[in-house]
């Protein structure tokens, strides 16, 4: 078999799309694909489970993963691995790291860990869920892609005053101070998050390449672009937001991608090219930052050593990630 790929949040807008084009274009591979909630009353799950009807032959399963919740990341990368080493599945080939969450209506959400819910599901979840399952990948190598998003850079938006920022006091990053202005604020903790996920991947390859046990296995960060018909628009947002993307965003986003900003597509389309990132280039040896399909640079903030290691060691205790539970003991060098 050509491997396993994990898929999280396999229900989303663009993780339908990546889903279909892994079972249409990768057939050989077995796919594991999580969601939240996998009951026949969640739609979204319904659709995934559509999808997947039309291809028989797939060796593919959804499992539930609540990645606001720690206890229940460890327990599942417990359970992959021992499947894997019972082979029940192939070694990992790819981890793709799709899941997020915001909230543009409310202010900050803890866990049951007690951390921002934004930054746990969207970033420590997944440290967690990686670094479990990095001596279950294939010995000739694979992937592990991040998502990230134009918002990550430290430059004026359209849709917040406020900067994405890893700030000094990292406190600031699990427990975000409530504020009035729910929008613009909420917009900027998804700025916040997707700066720390681009930053983080860089330690995580650094860490890679000194452990020649996983010196093959390559870590990606894609902006996948801004897409009008996400399903994200209608959730945890407020009315005004609902009514544009259904009135301009969604019909228009052709238009807008050629005449306005060249990042406005479809989730079909981001879609496609997360999971060509992820499996179908997975062997190429590439890392670092992508717009779409293509190698570009992330926030200068990204890129500062300081930054980088020093929210490795807090990603580290945030996900309760230590030398037992990891194969990557230089990690902790």
């Amino acid at each position: 078999m050509a491997g396993t790929v994990i898929l999280t949040g396999a229900n989303s807008s663009a993780g339908l799309f990546a889903v279909e084009h892994l079972l249409k274009t990768y057939p050989d591979f077995t796919a594991i694909f999580t969601v939240r909630n996998v009951s026949d009353a969640d739609v979204n799950t319904n659709k995934l489970r559509a999808i997947i009807k039309q291809y028989p032959k797939a060796n593919t399963s959804i499992h539930a993963l609540d990645l606001a919740d720690l206890a229940a990341v460890h327990k599942f990368a417990t359970t992959i691995s021992d499947a894997i080493a019972a082979g029940q599945y192939p070694a990992i080939k790819s981890i793709i790291c799709n899941a997020y969450y915001w909230n543009l209506i409310a202010d900050p959400e803890l866990t049951v860990d007690g951390f921002d819910k934004s930054l746990q599901v969207g970033h420590i979840a997944h440290v967690a869920l990686v670094l479990r399952l990095l001596d279950r990948f294939s010995p000739e190598g694979g992937r592990v892609e991040l998502i990230s998003s134009v918002l990550h850079y430290r430059r004026k938006s359209p849709v917040t005053t406020y900067l994405p920022e890893i700030p000094d006091d990292y406190d600031l990053l699990i427990h975000p101070r409530p504020d009035a202005d729910k929008l613009g604020r909420g917009y900027q903790r998804y700025g916040t998050l997707k700066l720390v996920v681009t930053t983080w991947c860089y330690p995580l390859n650094e860490y890679l390449q000194k452990d020649p046990k996983f010196a093959n296995i390559t870590a990606v960060v894609m902006n996948p672009g801004n897409l009008g018909d996400s399903r994200a628009f209608r959730t945890n947002t407020p009315t005004s937001i609902k009514i544009m993307q259904k009135l301009i965003l969604k019909p228009f986003t052709p238009l807008l991608h050629r005449f306005v900003d060249p990042m406005y597509r479809t989730s079909a389309q981001a879609g496609v090219d997360i999971m060509e990132l992820g499996v179908g280039k997975a062997g190429d040896g590439a890392r670092g930052y992508y717009t779409f399909l293509n190698k570009d640079d992330p926030d200068p903030v990204a890129l500062d050593k300081e930054t980088q290691h020093k929210l490795w060691a807090k990603s580290l205790e945030w996900a309760g990630i230590n030398k037992e539970n990891t194969a990557l003991q230089v990690a902790f060098d």
